[in-house]
């Protein structure tokens, strides 16, 4: 008994045996069957987390938490290393993020990966443009400018915008079109302003004058308006229109450094000092170091 119960104990079966095969084959066929399921699960939960990275990046962007938004698009990008074309999605919402917080060199960075793989796509030309205005270049806003108006067509945002730097580079003819052009896609108090320093800047006064009196209609609580007005005026030595503008501007601030100053300079050239030293003073005390000048000119028997 002893030995027939050690032998059922060590009992093994025989791979020889008629049936061991088709066992063995189903116990494989098992094993695989279940090695399958585990690694899909695996690969699912694996392809699942990024998934849910990105939502809760997405949702932290939209509430503008964009810093732990762009830690958790780091972490995607980490994971995805770029590998197809769809990643450089998370690229560009890290970009954004990185703009809002005042990460200029990354959102660069990030901006030019992306763009030559969606080169149609305007909005990263337009937010490399912000980029390049932050940081001074004009030059390359204007390449990027030209890209997104070709890409979205004209609009009157991007067109001043460009307007602008024309102005900024001195070219006021094909700064005069944009701006032109802006104008007739939209009513805009700024728009028609920077029309008015073109059109001046071109020689052109009463052109100058008529697209800022327009800009005033458009908003009289512009305060740019007035002062390229009245500072035209004063060029041209029209001092009485010149304070008509200034007056104005000094109802909607009567603090208004530049007004004043200006305001101060008009009076004393029509020999008005009484009235117009008392603005070059508060001119320069809030500020307005030019209007020294004036009051030593003007204004010594004033205040000795």
């Amino acid at each position: 008994m002893k030995t027939e119960q050690v032998n059922k104990l060590s009992f093994k079966p025989n791979p020889l045996w008629p049936g061991f095969e088709i066992v063995n084959k189903r116990a494989h066929a098992l094993l695989y069957v279940l090695l399958f399921f585990a690694f899909s699960t695996y690969a699912q939960d694996e392809k699942a987390q990024p998934i849910k990275w990105e939502a809760d990046a997405d949702t932290l962007m939209n509430h503008e938490q964009y810093e732990p938004a762009a830690s958790l698009y780091t972490k995607i990008l980490n994971e995805s290393k770029l590998k197809e074309k769809a990643d450089f999605k998370v690229l560009y919402k890290r970009a954004v993020c990185y703009y809002s917080i005042g990460e200029f060199e990354k959102t660069l960075t990030d901006l030019n990966l992306f763009i030559p793989e969606y080169p149609e796509n305007p909005k990263p030309r337009i937010l490399r443009a912000l980029v390049y205005r932050q940081k001074g270049d004009a030059d390359n806003q204007l390449v990027d400018l030209q890209k997104a108006i070709e890409l979205r067509g004209p609009s009157p945002e991007l067109l001043r915008w460009r307007g602008e730097l024309l102005s900024e580079k001195g070219e006021f003819e094909s700064a005069k079109k944009d701006l032109l052009f802006a104008a007739n896609l939209m009513d805009d108090a700024e728009i028609e302003t920077n029309l008015g320093f073109a059109y001046y800047s071109l020689g052109k006064s009463d052109s100058a004058l008529m697209h800022l009196n327009k800009a005033i209609v458009l908003d009289v609580n512009y305060p740019t308006s007035y002062l390229y007005a009245s500072t035209f005026c004063l060029q041209d030595e029209n001092y009485e229109l010149a304070l008509k503008y200034l007056n104005l501007a000094l109802r909607i601030d009567p603090n208004n450094r530049s007004a004043l100053f200006y305001k101060g300079v008009s009076l004393v050239e029509l020999n008005k000092t009484e009235e117009g030293c008392p603005c070059l003073r508060k001119a320069f005390a809030a500020g307005e170091d030019e209007a020294g000048d004036y009051l030593k000119e003007f204004c010594f028997d004033v205040f000795k």
